[in-house]
């Protein structure tokens, strides 16, 4: 599963933020990483550097699967890790429902 970080100009994408990034994906959706050819994740500040938000941290998480269309979820949250948890989660609800339907997980 190759894992693709973009992020916007309000983020910094500094290495240790890939890397956080990289462990929190790779730890959750390790039982799908043989069907996710690639993982593109984008991470915003939904309300930019000029302002302040309780949540304005966003994270789009789009999965790329062998032979199917891509599919996506986000989430918003305080922070950068916590947005994309929880997106990862969402990631294996999705994950399970589709290839569920399939007889592939």
């Amino acid at each position: 599963m190759h894992i693709q970080i973009n992020t916007d100009k309000n983020i910094s994408g500094h290495e240790a933020l890939a890397q956080s990034v990289e462990e929190i994906l790779n730890r959750v959706l390790a039982r799908f990483a043989g069907q996710i050819t690639r993982l593109e994740v984008h991470l915003s500040d939904e309300n930019s550097a000029s302002k302040s938000g309780v949540i304005d941290k966003r994270c789009l998480l789009e999965a790329r699967l062998a032979g199917r269309e891509p599919i996506s979820v986000s989430d918003l949250a305080p922070t950068i890790e916590q947005a994309v948890s929880s997106a990862a989660h969402k990631m294996v609800s999705l994950l399970e429902s589709e290839l569920g339907k399939l007889g592939k997980h």
